[in-house]
């Protein structure tokens, strides 16, 4: 566990030490998972969020992401995993012992409900870590006040069911370990433009809040 730890520390410092720009290649990390969901739902979603961190937060993201298995040792070398999907997860007790020293090391998991993916998040986390529950973050969390400010909380991007979007948080030893992001669809917003036919600004803000996660995550979660 300690190695676990030194490692994502060492990776989390330099990239945050450095004001980011001079830690070469760091990509951001998708997750491949098991139970029959589309992990790959949002082919060109990091590539353009990992561009613009790198416009505004002057980042110097590999424009290429990672595709990591949950029950993989590689989920390690990324500091910030990216999953999204519009159906099932699953996870066996290897995969969720996997994703619990990940995490409780000093990684970070951002799950984005593309639609269909909520029934499954729950019970597959609960299986991560039986002791925690998750939680809605208020408005002046800080994950939502970092370059930039979103008064009421996470942006709604894509209607679905027409209900308000809901960014929840695991939190372990006063640290989010875990955002999920419920009824808003930030991943469709952070595509190419011609993939969805979100407005500019529903587009800029998504991006924005990815921007945010981002820097919240390299700001936070470096871990003694």
């Amino acid at each position: 566990m300690r190695k676990v730890r030194f490692l994502l520390l060492l990776i989390i410092t330099v990239f945050f030490s450095t004001g980011y720009s001079n830690a070469q290649g760091m990509k951001l990390g998708l997750m491949v998972y098991n139970g029959g969901g589309d992990w790959y739902a949002n082919p060109t979603a990091l590539k353009n969020l990992a561009m613009f961190c790198n416009e505004q937060l002057h980042t110097n993201f590999d424009l290429t992401e990672a595709h990591v298995e949950v029950g993989s040792p590689d989920i390690f070398n990324y500091p910030f995993i990216h999953m999204t999907g519009h159906g099932r997860w699953a996870l066996n007790d290897a995969e969720a012992q996997n994703l619990r020293k990940y995490l409780e090391g000093g990684g970070f998991l951002h799950i984005d409900d593309n639609y269909g993916l909520d029934p499954y998040v729950r019970p597959a986390l609960k299986k991560v870590f039986p002791e925690l529950e998750l939680v809605e973050l208020p408005f002046n969390h800080a994950i939502y006040h970092q370059k930039f400010n979103f008064a009421n909380g996470l942006p709604k991007v894509h209607e679905h069911d027409s209900k308000p979007p809901k960014g929840y948080g695991l939190i372990y030893k006063g640290r989010v370990v875990c955002y999920y992001s419920f009824e808003t669809d930030l991943g469709d917003g952070w595509e190419d433009p011609d993939v969805h036919r979100d407005s500019p600004e529903k587009r800029t803000q998504a991006l924005q809040m990815g921007a945010n996660l981002i820097q919240y995550v390299f700001a936070n979660n470096i871990i003694e």
